[in-house]
């Protein structure tokens, strides 16, 4: 027990690997998100997966969370929008434009979460930007649009803009409001914040769920939805979460943002090992970009 301890010790002060891990899981949420697709419906996902994970958080954190309520009070609205913006508005429309876009259109959009995350930093925090962050942020941008392209820029340049790709823009709007907000959190453990956070999309889910049953369109769960909402529930949801926001902790919502450009590059790995598609050059290419990036953005000038 003490060395599994020691351990997540070890990794919870590990900034680029709680990052990447974090990647890692959401790149899997984007083929959970197509596997999704005829087995359960957006808004019932969205809901489902937060009361999974609220029944995993309550327990664990509960008595903390009680304790910590004169800290989580004092800035309830920021924990209100952070958790309606980041988990249930981004949630609810990647999964609805998945069912209206393409999944090259969704990741061009995702790209660009880093990047507005990098604008908001600089217009609201006059966070420092210099010469080799920016030129890492556009080798990544390059990496991303390489993979998701899949090496062709006919692709790119037949792209069109759609009613999914406006709920995406949106999405990621949302998303890069939530990554700024991280710098403002109270001063909780990451759990207890995450359990506040867990709570608020769970509430606020139920009014889009309740839609979603009214309109007719709500589907329960397949066997396979029940599979697809566990692993969204267990690793983009829950462990990712927690991941992201200690890895902003420890170096700031700007560096961290630009860890989310690997997530269409593990997408893309994934896709190969799960569902068969085959690893082309552009993957490999792609892959180099992105992490050179990063690594450029990381450097001091």
């Amino acid at each position: 027990m003490s060395m599994l301890r020691a351990l997540w010790q070890w990794f919870n002060g590990q900034a680029y690997l709680l990052l990447a891990t974090t990647t890692l899981f959401w790149g899997g949420n984007g083929v959970a998100g197509r596997l999704a697709v005829g087995e359960i419906s957006p808004m019932v996902l969205v809901a489902l997966r937060w009361i999974i994970v609220v029944a995993i958080m309550l327990p664990l954190v509960g008595r903390q969370v009680t304790e910590a309520w004169p800290k989580l009070k004092a800035k309830g609205w920021l924990i209100v929008a952070m958790g309606t913006c980041g988990f249930t508005a981004f949630n609810a429309l990647f999964y609805g434009a998945a069912h209206y876009t393409s999944a090259v259109n969704l990741t061009i959009f995702q790209g660009a979460i880093p990047v507005l995350v990098l604008i908001g930093a600089v217009l609201f925090f006059r966070s420092r930007v210099g010469p080799l962050q920016i030129l890492g942020m556009a080798v990544t941008i390059v990496g991303v649009i390489v993979v998701s392209v899949r090496g062709d820029l006919a692709v790119l340049r037949a792209l069109g803009i759609n009613f999914g790709d406006g709920l995406m823009l949106i999405a990621c709007v949302f998303y890069a409001g939530y990554t700024l907000g991280l710098r403002q959190r109270p001063a909780v453990p990451g759990l207890v914040f995450f359990a506040g956070l867990a709570i608020v999309a769970f509430l606020t889910s139920l009014p889009l769920v309740a839609a979603e049953i009214a309109s007719g369109k709500a589907q329960w769960p397949t066997l396979t939805g029940w599979a697809v909402l566990l692993y969204v529930a267990l690793f983009p949801s829950l462990l990712s979460q927690i991941f992201f926001i200690r890895g902003v902790e420890l170096i700031g919502p700007a560096r961290a943002g630009l860890f989310v450009n690997l997530v269409p590059v593990f997408g893309a790995l994934l896709a190969v090992v799960l569902l068969g598609e085959p690893f082309a050059i552009y993957h490999a290419i792609g892959l180099v970009m992105v992490l050179g990036g990063i690594w450029l953005a990381e450097r001091r000038a």
